[in-house]
């Protein structure tokens, strides 16, 4: 007999996919399904990844009975990932689908962080409709910088946590967060590697015993310690919401990069939004443009100058694309 379901992929490595199906009335209902994708996909150069909402479909040959429950081969056998939803988003590094909420991690120091770098990731977030949540870790080791982070985020109009896994601080207002506002949700913590963000959900979930790694004192950058993505349940009911543990990387990568044009990168800038068609020239850059309404706000201390100053960065790189050379 051939029975069909949903569910969604929680793990994926070497072509072996655990789909966590949807409650039902077949056998394998609600269980955790080793899974292998059709042929179809990699003909059509389409791969699975983590957070895919896929059809499944398999047979009696594909579980055990054990006490009187069906219970999956462990090899995949016979479960076949048939069909993959629509994705409402997808990321190539770390290769991910389907995000609600990205919780953009940064360190106070230890490493550094780089504001470029975070507000690039801020804004293709943005662009995708993916909600960011900042997070300042390790605020012990340089408190001044991790509350000018705060601040500067604050005023950008994002929702800020600024915490510590050594002393605690911070931490049970991050997991409010996590149990209250992501139901029905698909987050991912995501930032540079070595900012904590395995020593954070370690805390946040200390069943999930992630490997976590020192800092090289050498290089000041972290030994990426999260070999894949994984999406783990907040509780275990999965309509409560799933949270992801990601690669460690420099850069967000989404499909059709440069993401946007140069056109859209203002907004991408949130606090860019109520100056927006107040300045004196209808096709003002925001950059140096006198009468602009941004460098006003950025003078008047109401968006922050490093803010500011990443969107110039971005603007000139954007600036430099050809409409060929985009995706």
């Amino acid at each position: 007999m051939e029975y069909r379901t949903h569910g969604k992929i929680i793990k994926g490595v070497g072509g072996l996919y655990i789909v966590r199906l949807l409650p039902g009335e077949d056998p394998l209902a609600g269980t955790l399904a080793p899974s292998r994708a059709r042929g179809v996909f990699r003909h059509n150069h389409i791969t699975p990844v983590v957070g895919d909402e896929v059809e499944v479909v398999y047979t009696e040959a594909s579980f055990d009975m054990v006490d009187g429950k069906a219970v999956p081969k462990e090899d995949g056998r016979n479960i076949m990932i048939s069909g993959i939803l629509p994705r409402r988003n997808s990321l190539i590094r770390p290769p991910v689908a389907n995000i609600d909420v990205m919780f953009v991690s940064m360190a106070a120091a230890s490493p550094a962080p780089i504001p470029e770098t975070i507000d690039k990731m801020l804004s293709i977030l943005e662009h995708s409709g993916i909600e960011p949540v900042v997070v300042v870790e390790k605020c012990e080791l340089d408190r001044e910088r991790a509350e000018e982070l705060r601040q500067v985020y604050t005023l950008a109009g994002y929702r800020v946590f600024v915490l510590s896994c050594v002393t605690g601080e911070g931490v049970e207002e991050i997991k409010k967060f996590v149990h209250e506002e992501l139901r029905g949700k698909t987050a991912a913590f995501a930032g540079a590697s070595g900012v904590g963000k395995s020593t954070l959900m370690n805390a946040l979930f200390p069943n999930l015993r992630l490997d976590t790694s020192d800092i090289s004192r050498k290089i000041e950058r972290g030994r990426h310690t999260t070999r894949h993505v994984e999406l783990f349940p907040i509780s275990e009911n999965i309509e409560d919401g799933c949270i992801a543990d990601t690669p460690g990387f420099s850069m967000l990568d989404f499909e059709r990069f440069d993401f946007f044009t140069k056109d859209e990168l203002p907004m991408t800038m949130r606090e860019f939004e109520p100056y927006i068609g107040l300045c004196r020239y209808t096709k003002c850059t925001h950059t140096k443009d006198e009468g602009c309404a941004v460098l006003e706000a950025v003078r008047e201390g109401k968006i922050a100058r490093s803010r500011h100053e990443s969107f110039v960065a971005m603007y000139n790189v954007l600036k430099e694309k050809k409409s060929w050379e985009k995706n």
